[in-house]
Order: structure tokens, then C-alpha cells, then sequence
């Protein structure tokens, strides 16, 4: 199985609403955002001595079997990984509950894993609105490929929630509506303020922060289009 596992956190009880899981990180990305708190996983993968070998991972995972619910896997981003589709086979063959976390660039992948009912929770990350996908990422399809996520997502029968990190310099106000506005009517959408700390762009600090007073702005814009939009 080709695929490189970054990091495990062995117990969270926040990153699968209602459920005790373990999160998988994987290593890389076909991302670079400035604002991503995650810089060892998408930045200097190859370079890095810190690897999960599969095995121990699923030493850990018998061995909490009855005490965890569910495994969440994130990154990075996960898709990238052509045997990902291996790695949670296994995984649901334990009877673990699986939540993946996604930035919505490969929808052919995530179709393929819902198909085989391979999924029961997707965590979609909406970076940025409709105009600036291709400016921010680099890739003229961006669009393309992020609406037909979101439209294999909110078809798809299971449980899901949209999320992005507004980021005072890169988001506007208005984006609230703007990025709600592709995922009109979903279930859930959630706005999470930038928090300063490790970042792939180091001069990124507090005053990339939105208020207080403006995140209840962005949130506005958001519920005309997503009833059920909250700040995280």
C-alpha cells in the first residue's frame, strides 16, 4: 500500500461530532494555503523522518476496539493518496465508524469511496468563495472540481458539514455570502476564525483575525443562503 501517515491523534472526542475517534493525519497536499496550521504535512513531506508505519496503526486500532467509535482521516489531503481507498477497507472491516476530511479537488475519488459505502461522515473545507479558487489555488478547474464535490456531498446520503477559515487580509466580509452561497441549503456550514500560530506563510499573526463584531457580519451573509451556518 503506498500511502504516508504523518501523524495520529489517539483519542479526540471534537473531530466527529458525538463520537470518540482517532484522526489519521496523511502526509501532502495539492494545496499550499497560506493559512494551513498544518506546514510538516504539506510542505516537507518527502524530507520528514516522522512516518506511522501502516501495521502500527492497526496494532493501535484492535487494540481500542469497543472504547473508539470512529476514525477521522485528514491531512493534508487525504484524496491525493491513490490506495487511500485500501487503507479505509481495512479500516471498515474493524467496524469503525470513518469521517474524512476533504478539500473537495478530487471528485471522482470521493465518489468512488461513497459508492462503496466506504464512508459515513464528510468534512468539506470551502477555502475561499467562487472567484478566488483559481487565483488562491492555481488550478483553472478549481471551481469545477470543487461545485461537483459539493454536489456529490450534499446528494450523498450521509452526514456531512462544510467549514471554512476566514482569514482578515485573504476573506472579506462578503465572503460569507459569497462561499455560502455554493453550498446553498446544506446541512451544516461552519465559519472558524484564523488563530495565529504555526502557518505555512510564518508573517501570518492575530491581526489576520477578524473581529468579533465582523464574524457575526460573515455569519449574517452566510444564513442567507445556509440556515444552519455557525462560528466554530
Amino acid at each position: 500500500m503506498i500511502l504516508k501517515i504523518g501523524g495520529l491523534e489517539k483519542v479526540s472526542l471534537l473531530d466527529y461530532p458525538g463520537k470518540v475517534s482517532v484522526v489519521l493525519f496523511t502526509y501532502g497536499c495539492n494545496l499550499k494555503c497560506s493559512f494551513c496550521h498544518n506546514p510538516e504535512l504539506v510542505i516537507y513531506p518527502l524530507d520528514s523522518d516522522i512516518e506511522i508505519k501502516e501495521e502500527e496503526f492497526f496494532h493501535y486500532l484492535k487494540g481500542r476496539k469497543g472504547l473508539i467509535d470512529a476514525v477521522v482521516i485528514t491531512g493534508g489531503e487525504p484524496l491525493i493518496w491513490k490506495d487511500i481507498g485500501l487503507l479505509i477497507e481495512r479500516i471498515r472491516e474493524m467496524d469503525f465508524l470513518i469521517k474524512l476530511d476533504t478539500n473537495g479537488f478530487f471528485p471522482k475519488e470521493l465518489k468512488q469511496l461513497l459508492k462503496k459505502g466506504l464512508l459515513d461522515y464528510i468534512a468539506m473545507d470551502v477555502k475561499w468563495s467562487k472567484d478566488d479558487y483559481t487565483k488562491f489555488s492555481g488550478d483553472k478547474k478549481a471551481v469545477e472540481k470543487v461545485e461537483k464535490s459539493i454536489e456529490i456531498i450534499m446528494n450523498s446520503g450521509i452526514d456531512y458539514e462544510f467549514r471554512t477559515t476566514v482569514v482578515k487580509g485573504i476573506h472579506s466580509i462578503e465572503d460569507g455570502a459569497k462561499i455560502a452561497a455554493m453550498i446553498k441549503g446544506a446541512k451544516k456550514y461552519y465559519i472558524q476564525n484564523f488563530r495565529s500560530g504555526k502557518t505555512i506563510d510564518e508573517t501570518l499573526d492575530s491581526s489576520n483575525s477578524f473581529t468579533e463584531k465582523e464574524l457575526k457580519q460573515i455569519l449574517l451573509g452566510a444564513k442567507k443562503h445556509v440556515e444552519n451556518s455557525y462560528i466554530r
